[in-house]
Parts: structure tokens; C-alpha cells; sequence
């Protein structure tokens, strides 16, 4: 028994549509995009709705318009202090990494004897750096008798400061680790440091720079887009920090408020008190903020990140 005509056309257009690049396409795609409407971009505009509303997890929300908005800002004299310390971590912090990160990268862009082993070394700590191990490892270090009153008891020094128990100090730990873990910059940096023509230092030599002149005249603009790079995605990742201030402080961002960053904050907000709606209006707010920060770096470019390829500035 034959197939009509219509029966033909039935079975040739499924497979003429298999064979189709954009529908292939689109098949391979669809985990991607399934995955990001459900898990990103259904959770993104959620968390907007919950933002003008109160809502508590137990019962439905209450639609209560701009009032999470209005008491950041009026009445919650935590938050400002969340912000504080907050931009003060970041501004320590990263240009510290930064800096950190770059000098290394220098002394590993030597062809030398084993300088594998010590490249792996140094990016080490940022495999594990945000860890929980990690955190607790620093509680140990800079507690009252930890390893660093130890051993400055070693050097005729005798303190029993308890480093991430002091309201002065507290906060420096915290930065102290986030410096600590500069092995992703660096290797972006050591990349880039090695697409700089040794050329360009030669003739700078033959012309009687010294290193310092060499740093600052050949290093450094060549380097600007690395840097601009780095700096970007650190100032993104330190406004996200937040096992380290969970662990340190467990969990209350004590003492005295000095380690409590914002994430900190946003969570305490979200689970312990189970304000889903003023954390959802706090991580809009932080969104913002990063988003301002984040293009007032790329503005700001154009006066000191050089592109050689075309010229600019």
C-alpha cells in the first residue's frame, strides 16, 4: 500500500527541519536557554516584584510599593553602616590584590629553573581562597593564640589580640585574605606581560631608561587593558564577598558591626529575619551601585587604558 501524497509530505517536512542549521542550532542552545529563564532570569525578575512588597517566606506577599526602598535609606541606621565597611573593604582590598598580583607577575616572567612549581604556588590560594576551610584557617591565624601572636611572641613580642576579635583590626583580617588570594589577576597579568616585545625594552635601554623609566613608560601603558580588566572583575567579586565574613564573624558580622559587609547583611535580612522582600530591595540596590561603579571604571578609561593596535586612548 502506497502513501498518498499527503502522508509524504508529512514525513518529508519533519525531516527537512532536522536538517535545518537554525533549528540544529536551536536544539543544541535550549538547555542554555531553558536554564537561564528558569534559574536566571525568572529569579532576577522576581526578586524586582519582591522588592516592593513585604514578604516573609511563610506568607503570600504584600504588595506595599516603594516602603523597603524608602527605609533603607530613612531608618536603617545598619545599613549605612553595612556600607561602610563595605566600600572600605573594596577600596582596600582590590588596589591591594592589584598591586600584589602585578609585582609577582614581574618576578615570575623570568625564564628560570623551576618557575613552574612557583606559579602553581602562588595561584594556589585562589583555587581555595573563598573556601569555608580557608576561613576557618584564618580564624586560627589571627585569633588570640593564633599563629600570628605566636609568632610575633617568637620576635620578643607577647600579645594575646585576638586580631579578628578587635573592632580595629577586624576588618583588615578579612582584607588581608582577600589580598592573599591575587593568583587569578596575576596569571592575567604574567599572560599579558609576556605579549609585551622584549624589543621595546631594549631600545628603551640603548636610550638609558632605567627600570623605573621602563615601568612606567612601557610596562604599564602596555598593560593598561589587563589592568582594566582586573579591575573590573575584582571590584565586581569584592562587593561579593561573603563566606569569609560569614565564617569570621559567625554569621553576625561582629564585632561591633566592623566585618559586616553587605552580602552579610542581605543575608541576615533575607534568613534570619526573613525579610525576603527588604533583601530583595537591598540586592537591587547593590546591583545598582556596582553598575554605576563598574561604568565609571569604563568611562574613566579612555584617559589611561592605551590600546596599541589603534592608537587610542
Amino acid at each position: 500500500m502506497e502513501l498518498g501524497t499527503g502522508s509524504r509530505r508529512s514525513v518529508a517536512t519533519p525531516l527537512r527541519l532536522l536538517q535545518n542549521d537554525n533549528v540544529v542550532g536551536y536544539v543544541f542552545t535550549a538547555p542554555f536557554i531553558l536554564g537561564f529563564l528558569i534559574f536566571t532570569l525568572f529569579p532576577i525578575l522576581s526578586s524586582l516584584y519582591y522588592s516592593f512588597t513585604e514578604y516573609n517566606l511563610m506568607e503570600a506577599p504584600r504588595w506595599i510599593g516603594t516602603a523597603n526602598y524608602e527605609k533603607m535609606f530613612t531608618e536603617d541606621d545598619k545599613l549605612m553602616k553595612s556600607f561602610e565597611v563595605t566600600f572600605t573593604y573594596v577600596f582596600a582590598s582590590v588596589p591591594l590584590r592589584l598591586i600584589f598580583a602585578l609585582m609577582v607577575a614581574m618576578l615570575l616572567n623570568k625564564a628560570a629553573a623551576g618557575i613552574g612549581v612557583y606559579r602553581s604556588a602562588y595561584y594556589l590560594p585562589s583555587l581555595i581562597g573563598g573556601s569555608v576551610a580557608v576561613s576557618i584557617m584564618w580564624v586560627q591565624i589571627f585569633g588570640d593564640k593564633g599563629l600570628l601572636n605566636s609568632m610575633l611572641g617568637v620576635v620578643g613580642i607577647q600579645t594575646n589580640t585576638s586580631w579578628i576579635g578587635s573592632p580595629g583590626t577586624a576588618l583588615w583580617t578579612l582584607i588581608a585574605l582577600s589580598v592573599w588570594q591575587f593568583g587569578s589577576s596575576m596569571l592575567i597579568f604574567l599572560a599579558g606581560l609576556k605579549n609585551i616585545p622584549q624589543s621595546y625594552y631594549e631600545a628603551a635601554g640603548v636610550d638609558g631608561a632605567n627600570g623605573i623609566q621602563r615601568f612606567f613608560k612601557i610596562t604599564l601603558p602596555l598593560l593598561s587593558p589587563i589592568i582594566l580588566f582586573n579591575l573590573i572583575m575584582q571590584t565586581i567579586s569584592a562587593f561579593m564577598t561573603f563566606t569569609p565574613a560569614y565564617i569570621i564573624s559567625r554569621g553576625e558580622g561582629g564585632p561591633l558591626d566592623n566585618t559586616l559587609l553587605y552580602s552579610l547583611y542581605l543575608y541576615r535580612r533575607a534568613f534570619v529575619f526573613f525579610e525576603m522582600g527588604y533583601a530583595s530591595a537591598m540586592a537591587w540596590v547593590m546591583l545598582i551601585i556596582i553598575g554605576v561603579i563598574t561604568l565609571a571604571i569604563f568611562k574613566s578609561s579612555v584617559y589611561w587604558v592605551h590600546y596599541e593596535s589603534k592608537g587610542e586612548r
